[in-house]
């Protein structure tokens, strides 16, 4: 069985294929035509890390991502998150290919919130706050690009340096979490914390807000203001069992991305929304997928 490296992913998966992949993939789940449990997670208390498996099957791909979150290794110089991503062939089960997932974890995260993006937002929007210089703040900003013109990018961080390194290379400005965020037409929330770091009351009308980042199941990076508003999550179940600021508010669930998407549960473009994502596993298969056709072309 052939092993993908992340250079070879790299040299392959691009936003402009991705971007499309991800929206393909959010309707096909929420129409039914995905098989997926919510993913199992378990904790590696010695260590402080997570380790979680995420199967996923349908009509034309099948397999499964492992995936370890260790918020520790951002000081050893390493990646809070890795992965590796298995695939079948749906037809016969037979295993054909390995690949890192570290890459397609980061990418297709950022995509999915592309897709939320320029799904519910007016295409004049210009400003975007980003809470959160990490891996996934930084490709958040290069994903929005693709569906967006911002010309105002806000960058908070628990680490001023980090936020005012971010902002620097991006064109931005490293500022407050609350001054970054108001005003804003998009705020996207890409940390680990298991407390606020967005509250409602900074948010103008009309927003739209992503939470992205995740420290554990039991506690968020929004406050009970913030998910007051409309709410739509990636996946009803995944949220339920994952989600900090699900679990903990216990607003309504407007709708999955995937009825946005195929037009089931329109959105109203004056209301101010939030888009939860824990991230689920048909999203890996079917960037995993993408980068095999394209290494077969």
């Amino acid at each position: 069985m052939r092993y993908i490296d992340e250079p070879t992913v790299a040299s392959v998966i691009r936003w402009e294929d991705l971007i499309p992949a991800m929206r393909e993939a959010m309707i096909e789940f929420s129409r039914g035509r995905v098989a997926q449990p919510t993913r199992r997670i378990i904790s590696v208390e010695p260590h402080g890390g997570f380790f979680g498996s995420m199967p996923a099957a349908s009509a034309s791909a099948l397999g499964a991502k492992l995936v370890t979150f260790y918020p520790g290794n951002a000081a050893r110089g390493l990646p809070t998150h890795m992965a590796v991503i298995v695939l079948f062939r749906p037809e016969t089960g037979e295993p054909m290919v390995m690949m890192d997932g570290r890459l397609i974890t980061e990418m297709r995260t950022s995509a999915v919130t592309a897709v939320y993006v320029d799904a519910v937002c007016a295409p004049d929007v210009t400003s975007l706050a980003i809470l959160g210089a990490g891996t996934q703040g930084r490709s958040h900003i290069e994903a929005l690009s693709h569906v967006r013109a911002f010309d105002d990018i806000r960058v908070w961080n628990r680490t001023p340096e980090r936020a005012e390194t971010l902002a620097r290379d991006v064109g931005g400005r490293a500022m407050s979490s609350e001054e970054a965020v108001r005003g804003a037409d998009v705020v996207v929330a890409a940390t680990p914390a298991t407390e606020p770091v967005l509250h409602g009351k900074w948010l103008r009308e009309g927003a739209k807000v992503a939470s992205v980042g995740w420290g554990s199941a039991d506690g968020g990076e929004l406050d009970a203001a913030t998910m007051s508003n409309i709410v739509i999550v990636d996946s009803r179940e995944g949220t339920l069992a994952d989600s900090g600021n699900v679990r903990r508010f216990k607003p309504e669930i407007y709708a999955e991305l995937g009825e946005v998407l195929d037009g089931s549960r329109p959105v109203d473009p004056q209301a101010t929304v939030v888009f939860d994502s824990v991230g689920m596993a048909c999203q890996d298969i079917a960037a995993a997928t993408l980068v095999c056709d394209r290494l077969a072309t």
